[in-house]
């Protein structure tokens, strides 16, 4: 097992959450792609965007139907200056390369928010840790063991 995933898997048990990751060969690296991939609707995909405030990572988990609103991630970290982050910065702050990023196990503390729209299902699916890895999660769970916010983020 990939290390990433290993680390994904953890730090779900180790919050008391038994997940199962599935692998696409195709890849899983756009929302669209893991729609596809699991036979979902594109917002039940979460997308796991990582932004920059005011210099600190900050990690948006985003129904796969939505853009986020720079001005209202601003408004929910309370930051001045809110920008998506680069792949180095992404890398840096959570271990994983971008396509791949998960809710959680990341390399250090990363602060989460939560697009309120992934709410609205019963089920989302979320990177492992590579750009072909998911897996299912119910919403209230993915807040509990992400620690995030939940907040409006969609443009």
């Amino acid at each position: 097992m990939h290390p990433n995933v290993a680390r994904v898997i953890e730090t779900a048990r180790a919050a008391g959450l038994e997940i199962e990751v599935a692998r696409f060969p195709a890849g899983t690296r756009t929302a669209a792609d893991a729609a596809r991939a699991v036979g979902c609707d594109v917002a039940q995909i979460v997308k796991s965007l990582v932004f920059m405030a005011d210099g600190d990572a900050v990690l948006a988990l985003v129904s796969g139907a939505n853009r986020v609103d720079t001005g209202k991630m601003a408004a929910a970290v309370r930051a001045a200056d809110v920008r998506r982050a680069d792949g180095d910065e992404a890398r840096a702050a959570t271990g994983v390369a971008i396509g791949g990023v998960p809710l959680f196990g990341h390399a250090r503390p990363v602060a989460v928010v939560i697009d309120r729209d992934l709410l609205a299902f019963d089920r989302v699916w979320a990177a492992a840790g590579l750009p072909d890895a998911v897996f299912p999660i119910a919403p209230d769970a993915l807040v509990s063991v992400s620690g995030g916010t939940v907040a409006d983020l969609a443009e």
